[in-house]
């Protein structure tokens, strides 16, 4: 009996290997163990984070290799690039659930949000005659985390501004 991410490793096996053929390309070993790397790792994830999960699995490729079959498996819709603020970072995209970013312009951090509602109104857009490929949406702004360590030392220097004004007098 098969899992569940062997399913799915089945499946994007079989789609990348049809996509390679349509286009006349090499399927090789290296750019298969990059696609099994990439559904290993959950989330999102930047091609230095994939080049550390490919040396320690003693699967050494070169930066030329990787960043090639990244654009090939983006082309394949297998992978996702995302452009976060001054990052990129990607994600696998086969049966994906439809989710949404938020990204924190101070700290640079990526939260997935999930929202019925905001999926609902992109299933209708797929419903009037137009064909969906991928959606993004991006929200930039700033994390409780950073919300709150700004609050933080806004206090210090009021107090330190207070403290200063009290020796003076």
């Amino acid at each position: 009996m098969c899992t569940m991410r062997e399913r799915v490793k089945e499946a994007v096996h079989s789609t990348f290997e049809q996509y390679l053929q349509n286009k006349g390309l090499r399927r090789t070993q290296e750019r298969f163990a990059i696609l099994d790397a990439i559904y290993s790792i959950e989330g999102h994830f930047t091609m230095e984070e994939l080049l550390d999960v490919m040396n320690a699995s003693k699967f050494h490729v070169s930066r030329a290799t990787l960043y090639n079959t990244m654009e090939l498996l983006t082309a394949a819709h297998l992978v996702i690039r995302h452009k976060f603020a001054n990052s990129s970072q990607y994600e696998k995209s086969f049966n994906m659930t439809t989710h949404f970013h938020r990204i924190c312009m101070s700290c640079g951090s990526v939260t997935e949000v999930h929202d019925d509602k905001l999926r609902q109104v992109i299933e209708n857009a797929h419903s009037k005659g137009f064909s969906i490929d991928h959606t993004a949406l991006y929200m930039y702004g700033t994390c409780s985390k950073c919300i709150a360590a700004k609050r933080r030392k806004e206090t210090r220097e009021r107090k330190l501004r207070e403290q200063k004004k009290q020796q003076i007098i």
